[in-house]
């Protein structure tokens, strides 16, 4: 009889109890759900703030890379009459290279497709030299080399330089809305 007592008083307080809990855990866990997607919010404009400067410097960066090993830029820039077809070749492709290596953490910033440009375009500025440089005798002067080469990107339909740059510019305006 006691038994029957006691739970004729605590059953509906425990079932009060349960009902009470169930329902304060499904507020505070939608609470919570909430306060992790602001902060989620926050932490991603943050982000975009931090993100952006850094972005906008990749596009040019990668833009004023492009600029320097364009083919007549290049040649003009590196020319040097005591070097020979040979050691003219060397260097401009070493400025080249070591171009692109100083750019190499950009890509972290560009898209994939942006990069892979940029990556075409020094391959063809390098063929570009390679191949001028095998027209000539190993003896010729610079002069000759840096001249078939100016004359080789003005043969292409469109320099890949070109195409590069305009390519990042267009992915830089949408990028930016």
């Amino acid at each position: 009889m006691i038994i029957l007592e006691i739970l004729k008083y605590t059953l509906p307080s425990v079932v009060v109890f349960l009902t009470a809990y169930f329902i304060l855990k499904q507020v505070f866990d939608n609470q919570k759900e909430r306060h992790q997607a602001e902060l989620k919010n926050q932490l991603i404009i943050e982000n975009s703030k931090l993100l952006t400067p850094a972005r906008m410097q990749a596009y040019e960066r990668m833009v004023l890379f492009l600029e320097r090993i364009a083919p007549l830029r290049l040649v003009l820039r590196q020319n040097q009459a005591d070097l020979n077809v040979v050691q003219f070749q060397k260097k401009l492709i070493q400025v080249v290279r070591e171009e692109f290596e100083h750019n190499l953490s950009q890509q972290l910033y560009i898209s994939s497709k942006a990069w892979n440009m940029v990556f075409q375009a020094k391959e063809e500025v390098i063929s570009i030299i390679n191949t001028a440089a095998n027209q000539l005798k190993p003896e010729d002067s610079s002069a000759q080399l840096g001249k078939l080469i100016i004359n080789a990107e003005e043969f292409l339909k469109k320099p890949i330089v070109k195409g590069a740059i305009d390519m990042l510019r267009e992915e830089l305006k949408f990028n930016l809305g």
